[in-house]
């Protein structure tokens, strides 16, 4: 458990570099990121390099005893490059190049852009592969930032097809998975498949999702060629990339193939303001953020690179790209710091040592202000690692083990839902947040996996949004001894987006014991009653299904008496979008019959398992009690928590 800053020495004059290093560490930061918008100093003409600044730069980082995380700097490709080579850039789907004056406005299906990207790659990595300040690497920035994955280029078009001849085969087969008899959208070769862009209407669903399988195949090969770049000139350090939070474009555990470590950006208060919560949510949590969206991310990105993960980008303070920016309230950047550290973090990075006083991000915060005194975040960090270091030994943390609860995460399934939502206001992630926040409400730990994942160690496995049919995980989840939880839609389309054979829930159908019959999606202020068979009431929106029972018991009802939750064994299944309420009387009964111990916490109280430490996190406007058991020994903390409180038991072994 490590801290980290993100610093740009460019930015600065050469005079501040060594005052802000031994800053640095008497704060306890131990990791600097560096570089990853450099490429226009460290290259600033064709052919030209000027490595002595950058050199100093991590001199002075090394000599002061810090660790660095360089990166390579291909998400700010420079004007040289742009002006030598305009069909590097990206096209939007109006078919506007992406300009110049910003970041991220490469196509990542440029071949002349990657072999750029490869030439300043390996430049980097023979002049620093080897340099004992250099802990680790990160590729790039922020793949896709900005809606940057989809590019429209003519590169893209050309890869696309050619993408399309490798998984079809001949045209003829694409027509018939695509369904192309319908509205006469038959294609004679592949030369003549555009990208799905443009049309008068909705494009075919399945062309659609095709390209976006496509575009994160490019994401995927893009990467690569950067990661045997730094693997050949950088042996034995860490390799990385910062994904994003609520960020869906490309799947990230195809990407993660080729890490050693997943890292992450996390932003609680930007994703409170920017993403699906309520009004009153993001009332509520604006100045704490919602205190299940770090551990979503967290949770996801664990079950990357076999549980090695941390946070590249830690908030400190206000950012800058929200809707609204309101600031954190005191204590809450050291609760993060320390959610994180509870999910396993290995370091918690904040952005950035100082806020910038110029360009777009100057109304950023970080750890110190422009005028280099220290900001309310760089308080918090230097508490938390004075925390860290008082605790030493006492805490000892091994690699999280396995939870007895996963969510199985599948980026297609997501695709699909955002391709063909039927409703304006289906999204996929935010079912699958609803039921990770209600299971974490419960105090259950949570492993985010893979639809490959290994599914033998979990007592409840939940899909709240796996609309793609896949015949191999139905089976595997029948085989298995976990409580299997499945969301509406589950299973309801084939891999050409189309129906399931033999209607949904397709390949879940023999697993849940139901036909699904009809959907309908549920405009906003349309609810459905839903009864529960033990009398509770809890409320549907968005979205409801018919479905005849083929061996499943129903659990609860609608008013009108059609089934809303059913049973069948080991498998249950919600034939409409629950309100918290549902979902805690789903999810409540399905822990119960899994054998699972649950809680009953404060509100805005969230507990974690790490090792043999038990880590209570107060995220309410209240101080709270809570503590695990007479016997647990409190480390950090007390049994009263006060608001952004935290709290540190020891438990015992057997515990």
């Amino acid at each position: 458990m490590e801290l980290g800053v993100c610093y740009y020495p460019e930015q600065w004059p050469q005079a501040w570099w060594e005052d802000d290093a031994q800053r640095m560490v008497q704060m306890g930061i131990r990791y600097v990121r560096i570089a990853e918008f450099a490429w226009s100093r460290i290259e600033p003409r064709p052919g030209h390099f000027e490595w002595s600044w950058l050199d100093q730069a991590i001199e002075t980082l090394h000599a002061a005893g810090l660790k660095v995380v360089m990166c390579t700097p291909t998400a700010t490709p420079p004007k040289w490059l742009v002006d030598s080579d305009p069909t590097m850039l990206a096209v939007d789907a109006s078919g506007q190049p992406r300009k110049f004056g910003s970041r991220r406005h490469y196509c990542f299906s440029s071949q002349s852009y990657r072999a750029q990207s490869a030439r300043i790659s390996l430049a980097v990595a023979e002049r620093y592969g080897k340099h004992p300040a250099v802990a680790a690497w990160q590729t790039d920035n922020e793949y896709g930032c900005h809606l940057t994955v989809l590019s429209y280029s003519d590169a893209a078009q050309q890869a696309f097809r050619a993408w399309l001849q490798k998984r079809y085969g001949t045209v003829d087969a694409l027509n018939t998975a695509w369904g192309n008899v319908f509205w006469s959208q038959e294609y004679a070769s592949f030369d003549e498949i555009d990208a799905p862009v443009g049309t008068v209407t909705e494009a075919n669903p399945a062309h659609r999702l095709d390209y976006r399988r496509f575009a994160s195949d490019e994401v995927v090969a893009f990467n690569r060629i950067q990661t045997d770049i730094l693997r050949a000139h950088s042996p034995g350090r860490d390799i990385t990339h910062n994904f994003m939070g609520f960020f869906t474009e490309f799947d990230h555990h195809d990407v993660s193939q080729d890490l050693d470590v997943a890292t992450h950006d996390s932003y609680p208060l930007g994703f409170t303001q920017d993403f699906f919560l309520s009004p009153d949510e993001k009332r509520r949590y604006a100045r704490t953020g919602h205190p299940d969206i770090p551990a979503f991310h967290h949770d996801l990105y664990r079950g990357m690179c076999k549980g090695r993960w941390w946070v590249m980008e830690q908030q400190p303070g206000p950012v800058n790209w929200a809707q609204w920016n309101p600031a954190p309230l005191d204590g809450i950047v050291r609760l993060w710091t320390w959610q994180a550290f509870a999910h396993g973090a290995e370091v918690v990075s904040y952005f950035r040592w100082r806020q910038a006083p110029f360009a777009q991000e100057q109304m950023h915060a970080g750890l110190n202000r422009p005028d280099r005194t220290i900001d309310q975040g760089g308080l918090e960090a230097t508490q938390v690692a004075q925390e860290l270091k008082d605790l030493g030994a006492n805490m000892p943390l091994a690699p999280m083990r396995t939870a007895q609860t996963a969510i199985v995460f599948d980026y297609p399934s997501i695709w699909m839902a955002q391709i063909q939502p039927q409703g304006a206001d289906f999204n996929a992630m935010e079912i699958t947040f609803r039921a990770y926040s209600a299971l974490r409400a419960m105090g259950l730990d949570v492993d985010m996996v893979s639809s490959k994942a290994d599914l033998s160690a979990y007592r409840m496995v939940v899909l709240p949004a796996h609309m793609r049919e896949d015949a191999h995980l139905a089976k595997r989840l029948a085989e298995s001894q976990a409580q299997v939880v499945l969301g509406p839609r589950s299973g309801a389309k084939n891999q050409a987006l189309a129906f399931a054979a033999g209607m949904p829930p397709g390949a879940f159908a023999p697993l849940a014991g139901l036909q699904v019959q009809r959907v309908e999606s549920l405009p906003p202020g349309v609810h459905d009653l839903v009864q529960w068979a033990n009398g509770a009431t809890s409320s549907n929106t968005h979205w409801r299904e018919d479905v005849a029972s083929q061996g499943a018991t129903a659990l609860a009802s609608f008013a009108d008496g059609k089934p809303a939750v059913l049973r069948n064994g080991n498998s249950w299944y919600s034939a409409g979008w629950p309100d918290a309420e549902g979902w805690n009387q789903l999810l409540g009964q399905v822990a119960q019959a899994a054998g699972l111990v649950t809680h009953t916490l404060p509100t805005d109280v969230r507990i974690t398992r790490n090792g043999d430490c038990l880590f209570v996190q107060n995220f309410s406007s209240s101080p709270v009690e809570f503590s695990p058991s007479n016997s647990a020994h409190c480390l950090l903390g007390a049994r009263e928590l006060a608001p952004q409180g935290l709290a540190i038991w020891k438990l015992q072994a057997s515990a």
